[in-house]
C-alpha cells in the first residue's frame, strides 16, 4: 500500500490516540448519540403539520433531508459549477457531487462523535442549493448587481435559507435552516463553539442582518448545533483536496505544483489526516476543533489553492469582466420583463410558474411582485450553467463568443 507523506505537515494523518480510538469504539457500541448531540425531539418547525410530524420510521431531521433531495433545486447542483468553468469533462466535480462529498466527510465525523448523522446529511445537503452558476465568480458578479441596485448584499448560503424557508417552503426545522446559512467554508476557524439561537424570530432577525449588512453579519455566524459546525468545518475538508484533483485532471496546474509535494494525493491525504485530527480534539466535548498544526495546514492548503487555481479559473481572469456584464445585462432585462408583467419571458415561463405550482401543493403563494429586484435574483441564482448560456445566446446573440468552451475533441 503506498503512503502519502506531506511534507508541510509531516506529524499529522498518525491516526487515533489509543484512548480516543477506544472511547469512540464504546460510544459507537452504545448504539446512543453523544449528550451534545441535537436529538430529534428538539426539532423545531415553523408551522406544527400532520404532514411533517415526526415518526419512527421518518424522524424530523430524515424528513427534512429527504425534502431537500426532492427539490427541482437539487437537480440542478449537477449543472453548476463547484470551480471549473465551460469544460467539457465528465470528471469534474459539479457542485451537485460536492454537497454528498461534504455530506459523506461531516458524516464521517460524526459517527465518531455520537452526533445526529440524519441532521448532519441534511445541512450539508442543503447547504449550497442557492448557489449561482459558475462558482463563486458567478456569486460575485450577482451580487455586484443586486448591491449596486438595492445597497443589499447577495450570498448563496443565505440564498439557500430562502430557497429551502421560502420559495419552496418546505418547512425544514430550524436547525438545519440554521446549519445552512452558518456554513460558509470561506472562512475557517480552528474552533467552532455553537450560539444560542432557539427560535424562528430570532433566526429570522438573523437572515434580514445578512440581506442588509453581507459579510459585516455572515462573518459573525455560529451554528447552534454541534451537527451544523462538523458541516461548516466538512465543507473546507472536502473541497481542499478535491478541488486539486480536479485541476491537475484539468491541465491547470501538474502534480509538482504544490509545496506539500502530494499533487493529486493530497485529497486522501487530507481527508484521513483533517477528520482524525477532528476527532481526536472534539471527542467528548461541547464543541468542534482542531489541533493548532492541523487547522494551519488547511489554511495553508487553501492559500495555496487560491494562488494556483482559483485566482488562476477562467473567471477570475480574462472572461471575468464580459461574463460581469452578461449577469448585469440578464438582469437588467429580467427586470425589465417583471415590470411589464411580459408572461412570454423566461423569468415567467421557467421561475415564476414553477415556483407557484410547487407551493400550491402546501398552500402557498410567490409573493414575487413585491420585490421585483430579488425575483430577478431568485430566478438567476437558480440556474444552472448551461441554462445561463443558453439565455445569454437567445437574448443577446453577441454574447456567444464569450462562452469558449473546452470540447471533449477540440476547443471552440
Amino acid at each position: 500500500m503506498p503512503t502519502f507523506e506531506n511534507r508541510c505537515a509531516p506529524g499529522l494523518g498518525e491516526g487515533l490516540s489509543p484512548d480516543v480510538a477506544q472511547a469512540v469504539l464504546e460510544q459507537r457500541a452504545s448504539g446512543r448519540l453523544s449528550e451534545f448531540a441535537t436529538p430529534n425531539a428538539r426539532a423545531l418547525r415553523r408551522v406544527a403539520a400532520e404532514r411533517d410530524r415526526d415518526t419512527p420510521e421518518r424522524p424530523a431531521f430524515v424528513r427534512d433531508a429527504e425534502k431537500i433531495i426532492h427539490l427541482s433545486a437539487y437537480n440542478r447542483l449537477a449543472g453548476k459549477t463547484q470551480v471549473f468553468s465551460l469544460r467539457a469533462n465528465d470528471d469534474i466535480t459539479r457542485r451537485g457531487l460536492h454537497v454528498q462529498l461534504v455530506s459523506r466527510v461531516a458524516r464521517d465525523i460524526g459517527l465518531s462523535l455520537g452526533l445526529n448523522l440524519d441532521l448532519i446529511e441534511a445541512i450539508a445537503l442543503g447547504h449550497d442549493i442557492g448557489h449561482t452558476p459558475f462558482g463563486h465568480a458567478g456569486e460575485r458578479f450577482l451580487n455586484d448587481v443586486y448591491h449596486e441596485r438595492t445597497g443589499r448584499w447577495f450570498f448563496h448560503n443565505v440564498q439557500s435559507v430562502r430557497v429551502l424557508d421560502v420559495l419552496y417552503g418546505r418547512n425544514l426545522t430550524l436547525q438545519t435552516l440554521d446549519g445552512v446559512i452558518c456554513h460558509n467554508g470561506e472562512c475557517e476557524r480552528q474552533v467552532f463553539e455553537t450560539s444560542d439561537l432557539a427560535s424562528f424570530s430570532e433566526f429570522d432577525g438573523i437572515v434580514e442582518g445578512c440581506w442588509a449588512t453581507g459579510e459585516g453579519a455572515i462573518g459573525h455566524l455560529r451554528p447552534m448545533t454541534l451537527e451544523g459546525c462538523v458541516v461548516r468545518l466538512s465543507d473546507i475538508i472536502a473541497y481542499v483536496g478535491k478541488d486539486r484533483q480536479d485541476a491537475i485532471a484539468s491541465g491547470v496546474v501538474g502534480e509538482d505544483s504544490f509545496a506539500d509535494g502530494l499533487g493529486s494525493a493530497y485529497n486522501t491525504w487530507a481527508l484521513g489526516a483533517f477528520i482524525t485530527d477532528v476527532v481526536e480534539h472534539s471527542f467528548g466535548r461541547n464543541r468542534i476543533e482542531m489541533s493548532e498544526a492541523a487547522f494551519a495546514e488547511m489554511r495553508r492548503a487553501k492559500r495555496e489553492n487560491y494562488e494556483r487555481i482559483y485566482n488562476a479559473s477562467e473567471l477570475s481572469g480574462e472572461l471575468s469582466g464580459a461574463f460581469a456584464e452578461l449577469f448585469s445585462r440578464v438582469y437588467e432585462r429580467m427586470l425589465g420583463d417583471l415590470r411589464a408583467g411580459d408572461e412570454s419571458s423566461p423569468v415567467f415561463r421557467h421561475h415564476i410558474v414553477d415556483v407557484e405550482r410547487q407551493l400550491a401543493h402546501y398552500g402557498r403563494t410567490y409573493d414575487w411582485q413585491s420585490d421585483l429586484d430579488l425575483t430577478a435574483v431568485d430566478y438567476i441564482s437558480s440556474m444552472t450553467d448551461d441554462y445561463f448560456v443558453a439565455l445569454c445566446e437567445s437574448l443577446f446573440p453577441d454574447s456567444a463568443s464569450v462562452f469558449r468552451r473546452r470540447g471533449y475533441f477540440c476547443e471552440r
